[in-house]
């Protein structure tokens, strides 16, 4: 059976949804088709969903500011109302602890200043007043529990903090991809669950369509690399590999699940909170409990897998997150179940995704985008149509980049950033933060 689109989105996450509605907004046929049995079933699940708007460049800032508006108008920006109910988006608010590691935010203040972006500036007071269960000591350099040294103050304190208001998390990441999805339905597009993509077609030079496990094609003269995890073997299959500087692998992450500590309402109290001193970020979680991940510090092995054979199980990795963010909460419980998440983040060699064409006409990607992306989802689904209409309009990105507007910000930024072809990026955290 052959099927026809304009367009073929191979992954249905978080970005390869906003991808599909915003084609569909620009009059392209779609058809999206992932491997999972429903929207958002993949990564996106186990993403924690922080908004935030704190990045370590200039464009990765814009990008993310300009993210929250859609999250914060998200029933507006749908424009369609699922009956499976509609992800919802805390403004907690994000807490940065001031740190060696992160220069004392000030490259991310003058950042936020040229942009227009609200924040306020917290003393050791303000933050302790806030939250009475921290602990103010210095760790730092983070460590593992096997280390002699863990646990031990170094003789510093936290000083102070940036407050971002425009931030908080969203409760259903994978609702949030059921939401896109519902909404791009809404405007023509289709979606393909429980098929794998086996090859990509050409004709003439172009993409001309995908195969699928069950023997079945789609012709499509446009396919959109949205794969996460597997991006990297989806574009092995279109033979774009050798012409880019900057490669993807799939990334295993853990992320610890624990009750928040007696008598402190962390739930509707807390607030999402980085804190490179520890190597840990936090977000509250319903039923009063705390996620906790790991910021990669150095101390933290990566640990890169195939994503059809890693291991899902917890690790002590695990313990050690738990007991990294026990030094600034003394009275955390660590519970003897662990809970929480084991998944795959798809990253590139900056940890900056690559939103681009490639060499094989027709052939786009959006990838390299797991663990600090989640948040620009629906910019970088405007984006990525509006590169591709770009493209399909005879347009060489690659030596003329699309100027992309941002709309809520009115700032316009130069998509070649996000290139295949760039230079590693070295203002970069080459972390999960961006």
């Amino acid at each position: 059976m052959t099927r026809a689109a304009d367009a073929v989105i191979i992954g249905a996450g978080v970005i390869g949804t906003a991808i599909a509605l915003e084609l569909n907004r620009r009059g392209f046929r779609t058809i999206s088709i992932d491997k999972n049995l429903a929207a958002g079933h993949g990564p996106t699940s186990g993403s924690c969903a922080i908004i935030r708007v704190h990045y370590s460049t200039h464009d990765g800032t814009a990008f993310a500011f300009e993210g929250y508006h859609y999250w914060r108008d998200w029933t507006d920006y749908l424009g369609a109302e699922d009956p499976r109910g509609t992800a919802e988006f805390r403004e907690t608010g994000c807490m940065v602890m001031r740190t060696g590691q992160n220069g004392n935010l000030n490259k991310h203040v003058a950042i936020c200043d040229e942009l227009g972006i609200p924040y306020e500036e917290w003393d050791s007071g303000h933050i302790v007043d806030r939250l009475p269960i921290y602990d103010l000591q210095s760790f730092a350099p983070a460590r593992r529990m096997d280390d002699p040294d863990f646990g031990q103050p170094n003789g510093d304190r936290i000083e102070g903090a940036i407050f971002w208001p425009t931030a908080g998390y969203v409760t259903d990441p994978a609702l949030s991809a059921q939401n896109l999805q519902y909404a791009s339905e809404m405007n023509g597009g289709q979606f393909v669950f429980g098929r794998r993509v086996t090859g990509i077609l050409t004709r003439a030079g172009r993409v001309s369509g995908v195969s699928l496990d069950d023997g079945s094609e789609v012709d499509a003269p446009v396919v959109v690399n949205v794969a996460g995890p597997y991006s990297a073997e989806v574009n092995a299959m279109a033979g774009v590999l050798e012409e880019m500087t900057i490669s993807t692998r799939a990334l295993k992450q853990e992320v610890a699940h624990v009750p928040a500590p007696d008598g402190f309402d962390f739930y509707n109290g807390g607030i999402v909170i980085s804190d490179s001193d520890i190597g840990c970020y936090v977000r509250p979680e319903k039923g009063n409990f705390i996620l906790i991940g790991s910021e990669d510090p150095e101390c933290d092995p990566r640990e890169w897998v195939d994503p059809e054979t890693y291991d899902r199980n917890f690790t002590d990795q695990w313990t050690h997150q738990a007991l990294r963010y026990a030094q600034r909460v003394p009275s955390l419980g660590i519970p003897s179940r662990m809970r929480g998440v084991v998944d795959l983040y798809d990253v590139s060699d900056d940890w900056i995704p690559i939103y681009d064409c490639s060499s094989l006409p027709g052939f786009y990607m959006a990838i390299g985008s797991s663990g600090n992306q989640y948040k620009n989802a629906p910019i970088a689904g405007k984006m990525m149509a509006e590169l591709i209409s770009w493209c399909e309009n005879g347009n060489d990105h690659d030596s003329n980049p699309l100027q992309f507007e941002l709309p809520y910000i009115g700032k316009r930024m130069d998509v070649g950033f996000y290139s295949r072809k760039r230079e590693i990026n070295m203002e970069s955290s080459f972390s999960v933060l961006g």
